[in-house]
């Protein structure tokens, strides 16, 4: 799968009459369920749960980001690598809010597209009203980044900048991480079958030796299903250890992990 670079024309860029436009109303699950995995393409063995012995991705990472998951992957089965998102509060951003396991709405309007996370919750705000990419100069790393994009025809598609890097960010529980220089190109469109797709095409000259290419699809659930609040903020009780260890309580409070001493 790749991305064809498109010209924005004003006939693209225009925002489509609303009659015009998918239909993705309801609600929405993720179809891939591997645990705490980002790509489930390129995860060894494929059915491997993130934080297993040997269970890891295989993007094109260059030396340097190879190293680095490398040393992430050791936290992670130690069970010292916290999770940001484990503290409440920290949004999963984008890409990863693609991969998280609770559902989905997404919101179609002819200006712009919304995507809203049960999880956390996150909002991805994708803008097709005809406006591109602030200069970078006026450009700050944020945790779903700026999002551009256009309609053509039913699919939608979107390029994604200015995202939150490696300092407060993974994109999934392996401890896989990009740059703030990544790119993110995403085409999202519903298939025959019913499902959303979303093709993702992730670019960072940092991490990446050639594009990574992910691909997610999300089904509707049943009439009447409903999204919930999330309610992490207001109880976060998972305290942090100072050898980054996120522990575990039962309803009374009391640590149920074994907590691991420093070494």
């Amino acid at each position: 799968m790749r991305l064809i670079p498109v010209i924005c024309l004003v006939l693209l860029c225009s925002p489509t009459r609303p009659d015009e436009l998918p239909d993705w109303s309801g609600v929405w699950q993720r179809v891939e369920g591997n645990a705490g995995m980002f790509d489930v393409s390129t995860t060894v063995p494929p059915d491997g749960r993130a934080g297993s012995p040997g269970v890891r991705q295989h993007p094109p990472l260059t030396d340097e980001w190879e190293a680095k998951y490398r040393a992430n992957l050791d936290l992670v089965a130690r069970d010292r690598l916290p999770d940001p998102i484990s503290r409440c509060g920290t949004p999963a951003g984008f890409p990863r809010m693609l991969a998280l396991p609770d559902v989905y709405e997404f919101i179609v309007r002819p200006e712009q597209t919304w995507i809203i996370t049960e999880n956390g919750p996150n909002i991805l705000r994708i803008y097709t009203d005809g406006r591109k990419h602030p200069p970078p100069s006026d450009l700050w790393p944020t945790f779903t980044g700026d999002s551009v994009g256009w309609w053509n025809g039913q699919v939608l598609e979107f390029t994604t900048v200015a995202m939150i890097g490696e300092a407060q960010t993974v994109l999934d529980r392996s401890g896989l991480t990009l740059s703030d220089q990544a790119t993110v190109e995403t085409k999202m469109y519903l298939t025959d079958g019913g499902l959303l797709r979303a093709e993702l095409v992730i670019k960072d000259p940092q991490v990446l030796t050639e594009p990574w290419y992910v691909t997610r699809h999300f089904r509707r659930m049943p009439p009447g299903t409903k999204a919930y609040d999330y309610a992490c903020a207001e109880n976060n009780r998972n305290p942090i250890t100072g050898t980054g260890q996120t522990l575990t309580l039962d309803t009374d409070g009391r640590v149920i992990d074994k907590v691991i001493e420093n070494e």
